[in-house]
């Protein structure tokens, strides 16, 4: 019996595009903040491009507390929901077609999330990725850290414990 051919690359990155463009588009103050999600296979670096709008201390100055604590926490909860779907975007069991009529994955819920802010968030874009320390059916665990010029530089981090959705199927 021969082995099913593997779906073309193009394909995939549609698969791939399509699942993280429906986690982005799922929650309005990430368009609202500008942040946006650079893919490298399973990795994802969170961007939160400079807006005059973020600046918390105009003398300095320097980014809002809030602002980076939400770019944080997105980027825990995109991440930790990138991870889980990473592998039905790969076996194609995830449904494209459903995300393009509204269909959305359900997102992580947030039971805690801690700060450190290192130094000051400078007026410049932002970087993040998140690590999943444990994801289970119920609960995960995830660190984020924040950088800008130099990511052995971070200017905050934080860890978190997330809700997971319930899964159908």
């Amino acid at each position: 019996m021969a082995n099913a051919r593997p779906d073309p690359v193009q394909i995939v990155k549609q698969r791939r595009d399509a699942a993280l463009g429906a986690l982005v588009s799922s929650v309005p103050y990430i368009g609202f903040l500008g942040v946006e999600f650079d893919r490298r296979g399973d990795e994802l670096t969170a961007i939160m491009p400079y807006a005059e709008k973020l600046i918390g201390n105009p003398v300095l100055p320097a980014l809002h507390g809030g602002a980076t604590a939400a770019f944080l926490e997105i980027t825990a909860i995109i991440g930790l929901s990138w991870s889980v779907l990473w592998e039905e975007i790969e076996a194609g069991n995830f449904d494209a077609s459903a995300v393009a009529g509204g269909k959305v994955p359900r997102l992580p819920k947030t039971i805690d999330f801690t700060v450190d802010y290192l130094r000051s968030g400078l007026p410049r874009d932002a970087y993040a990725r998140a690590h999943v320390n444990r994801s289970g059916r119920r609960y995960a665990s995830v660190r984020v850290e924040a950088w800008q010029d130099n990511r052995a530089r971070p200017f905050a981090q934080a860890t978190g414990h997330f809700l997971m959705p319930r899964r159908d199927g």
